[in-house]
């Protein structure tokens, strides 16, 4: 059946949609998320919605958003034909999953495929995440799910026999270790070209926090000459394609904050395999409210991990830590970016300090080096990893290099302790759903900066934390939350 093009200048993001009038859907026996094959010089499949009336989208007519506009390259008002189509027969994959069955290499495969070519929508892609966070994967399902990502996504060849790597599965608050660990190897000559996610489960990820001292967002081509050049980068991966379908995920895990561990494993080495990398440290927070909820859930993962680094062929060092409450001050693009320069300017925090040493020590002992902590350290406190940290911020495009050119955002409260005594316990997830509600990671500014930590002794009137918002709105937000629940307990 033959229709005219309508422009209806609509973007619908990682899917290709078509909207028909409800008459021609009936005379097509179509509803509303069946698909449909579009051809004109390029053929693709649809997936329809219907539109009840005669002024947006008229009978004989087909509207078409941005994406579909450019894929098959059509103009408004030419012709174009449409046929009914299949739904994709990944769809009885995922069912599959749903149902608690273990997935195949080629099921995953096309699962993936599919995301790629946009061919599922927003509902069938969570059924896919939902199937995995209720029934988990399967160490095979991780590993085909993991070469999945890769064989379908861009990759990036240094030419190096060594190529280090780090990582934390996140949602604890700062933890900016990245941003530390990696000067520290590369002023020691590694190579080590860092992919990281924007934020998930916390507040900001590595990419919203490097966002603050420089661009992340660079081609494949930009990456290597800034890595040939300096020996390391800090980037964020979803502008590269690199393992581009994990990304995919991500954005369907991201409003309900899933982010199932098997996933996450592929998740996790798929973005190590596509920048080949050859030595990895992995960091698993555990503890009351982060993902890990105690020793032994992170202790299983642990072994995942290594298993599955052998399949890959990538050694893999595991660090477990302590997840219970945020690693530096502060919590938030802005906040956690002080932090991090603060560090390298030898002036703290000091857990954040002592947890960046630690890792980067762990990638030393790794390759064979002697007295590897204490490398680490010597090439922090001497100032070698802050210079490698400017360079690569130039590198970047970047002119923040010191913590007094930040901004924070123009509105603050602070929180005053109400009575003397100790702080026993803080709360990552309201932590966590705090620092967004007040703006973070988009509103790089806004946060929260922590004055006493675990086991810190306070008085009354003491300054307990500062909330940071350029909205007085969600500041005020925050606080009425607050109001009824802190994420500090004093005992």
């Amino acid at each position: 059946m033959r229709f005219k093009v309508r422009d209806i200048d609509i973007s619908a993001g990682d899917l290709f949609v078509v909207i028909l009038n409800k008459k021609d859907a009936d005379k097509l026996n179509l509803i509303a998320l069946d698909r449909v094959r579009i051809k004109k010089k390029k053929e693709i499949i649809c997936v329809v919605d219907i539109y009840e009336g005669d002024k947006r989208v008229k009978d004989g007519e087909i509207g078409l958003f941005e994406e579909v506009l450019k894929e098959i390259k059509v103009k408004n008002g030419e012709i174009v034909d449409i046929v009914p189509s299949e739904k994709p027969k990944v769809l009885d994959y995922i069912k599959k999953k749903l149902e608690g069955k273990d997935l195949g290499r080629e099921e995953i495969n096309e699962i993936i495929k599919s995301i790629l070519k946009n061919e599922l929508t927003e509902i069938e892609k969570t059924y896919f995440v939902s199937g995995c966070y209720v029934h988990g994967l399967s160490l095979d399902e991780s590993y085909y799910l993991t070469m999945a990502i890769v064989n379908n996504s861009k990759k990036l060849d240094f030419g190096k026999k060594i190529i280090v790597d780090k990582h934390s599965i996140g949602g604890v608050g700062g933890n900016r270790t990245t941003m530390i660990v990696v000067p520290i190897l590369v002023a020691a000559g590694l190579t080590i070209p860092k992919t990281s996610t924007r934020n998930i489960t916390s507040v900001s990820g590595t990419s919203d926090t490097m966002e603050v001292l420089a661009k992340v967002d660079f081609s494949a081509k930009e990456i290597k000459n800034i890595v040939n050049k300096i020996g390391g980068c800090m980037v964020w991966g979803g502008a590269l394609e690199l393992a581009s379908a994990d990304d995919r995920l991500i954005k369907i895990e991201r409003p309900l904050s899933l982010d199932p561990k098997g996933i996450m494993l592929a998740s996790i080495m798929a973005k190590k395999k596509s920048v080949g990398a050859t030595h990895v440290i992995i960091d698993l927070p555990f503890g009351e409210g982060s993902k890990l909820k105690n020793i032994d859930e992170a202790i299983k993962l642990k072994s995942k991990f290594i298993e599955l680094g052998r399949k890959l062929g990538i050694k893999v060092k595991i660090m477990i830590s302590d997840g219970t409450q945020p690693v530096g001050n502060g919590v938030g693009p802005c906040l956690e970016a002080i932090d991090v320069l603060n560090v390298l300017l030898n002036k703290g925090p000091e857990d954040l300090k002592e947890k960046s040493v630690e890792m980067a020590g762990n990638i030393f002992e790794m390759l064979g080096y002697k007295k590897s902590r204490e490398k680490a350290l010597e090439i922090l406190e001497s100032g070698k990893a802050y210079e490698t940290m400017k360079e690569i911020i130039k590198a970047q495009k970047g002119k923040i290099f010191r913590p007094e050119q930040i901004k924070l955002g123009r509105f603050k409260y602070n929180v005053k302790t109400k009575k003397k005594g100790k702080v026993k316990s803080l709360d990552n997830k309201l932590i966590n759903k705090i620092g967004m509600i007040l703006g973070a990671p988009r509103d790089k500014g806004a946060g929260i900066y922590f004055n006493f930590k675990k086991n810190g002794k306070v008085n009354k009137n003491d300054l307990l934390f500062i909330l940071y918002s350029n909205s007085e709105e969600k500041l005020k937000n925050s606080l009425e939350i607050l109001g009824k629940r802190s994420f500090i307990n004093i005992e």
